[in-house]
């Protein structure tokens, strides 16, 4: 019996958070909590799927009904978008799917379980080979496009791709950042979000600032703005939307300085700490999605010697991340389970999804 087994790493943005889905670069990395689906030849018209982790249970026929699928429901979306590339299922398997990564937390498990469905289904059904990027981009189809949903490509392309990755979302070109050597702490709040929602919302008004300004200067590109043209460009924004248009401007610029950096001979953790610090303090005072126990976690972390602490992935709960030092990591993790946060733990840069079949 044919036995596949897909695993796919969970993500930390680095810099560039909302950046993404207004097609600016982001800085991201994959890191070694992992999803796992372990996948063996059923005999049966049909995907058995059991999910231990959150003691579910389904069943998926392998011609399911794809005209209307339920919001996120990405394992069946993923059949519609791989089907359109020939790759049909004609046998069942049984599927275990067992995850270290947080749920709902910021380090991308979705987007994890979705390449690693989809690595799944090539070597499954699919006589033709696709690249890291190829996966990417039919994962971002699957949880974006289909659903008409507020994402970017930052998850799909890091999980699909690995290690450290520099993305420049409007042309998908990236530039591999390899062996930064950063040590991550990541600390779990155990606070709830709701991704959609915050996505949409910061999306919408980014977008909304943006054009005020293109309405007003028709030559404007955001991907090209400048800090010293903020007050200028500024002026054409109606009040309420000018936090979102300076978050992006100076979030950019924060960015390029870490690619700037991370590109030097030797790396300079303090200085990546401090564009990091400068990073979460734009995403908590202007996009303001940090709610005050995040902000103790990463008072804590910097507190306990952090180089840099921000709070990672669409925020109002979920993760934060800390540049730690080699004999400071144990005592950043304690300072921020102090916190009466959920959990807490180091994390390494690793590669990406993978896929192993055992005849």
């Amino acid at each position: 019996m044919k036995k596949i087994i897909a695993t796919a790493p969970g993500r930390v943005c680095l810099f560039g958070d909302h950046q993404d889905y207004i097609e600016l670069p982001v800085i991201a990395c994959a890191i070694d909590r992992m999803m796992e689906i372990v996948a063996t030849e059923n005999e049966k018209d049909h995907f058995e799927i059991y999910m231990p982790d959150l003691d579910q249970k389904r069943n998926i026929p392998l011609q399911p009904s794809l005209s209307e699928i339920e919001r996120g429901d990405f394992l069946k979306i993923a059949l519609k978008v791989l089907r359109k590339r020939q790759v049909i299922p004609t046998k069942g398997y049984r599927l275990k799917v067992s995850s270290k990564i947080p749920i709902n937390a910021g380090l991308s498990s979705s987007s994890a379980l979705t390449i690693a469905w989809i690595k799944f289904l090539i070597a499954a059904f699919s006589e033709k080979s696709f690249t890291a990027k190829e996966i990417a981009l039919l994962a971002y189809e699957t949880e974006v496009i289909e659903q008409g949903s507020s994402g970017g490509k930052m998850d799909q392309f890091t999980i699909a791709l690995g290690n450290t990755i520099f993305l420049n979302t409007h042309t998908d070109e990236v530039q591999n950042l390899n062996d930064i050597g950063l040590n991550l702490v990541v600390g779990v709040s155990g606070l709830s979000k709701d991704t959609f929602g915050t996505l949409s919302h910061l999306k919408s008004n980014a977008w909304k600032a943006i054009n005020q300004v293109k309405k007003k200067l028709p030559d404007f590109d955001i991907a090209i703005s400048q800090v010293k043209d903020l007050n200028e460009n500024m002026e054409w924004i109606e009040k309420d939307l000018k936090p979102y248009f300076y978050a992006a401007v100076c979030n950019h610029d924060i960015t390029q300085k870490a690619l700037k950096s991370f590109n030097q001979e030797k790396i300079n953790a303090i200085v990546i700490g401090q564009l990091m610090n400068e990073h979460h303090h734009i995403l908590k005072s202007y996009l303001k999605i940090t709610p005050p126990l995040m902000d103790k976690m990463i008072d804590a972390a910097n507190g306990a010697g952090a180089l840099g602490s921000k709070v990672v992935g669409s925020g109002g709960g979920g993760c934060i991340v800390a540049i730690a030092e080699d004999h400071n990591k144990e005592q950043i993790i304690d300072a921020i389970l102090a916190t009466g946060v959920k959990d807490a733990f180091a994390v390494n840069i690793t590669g990406g999804a993978s896929v192993k079949i055992n005849s």
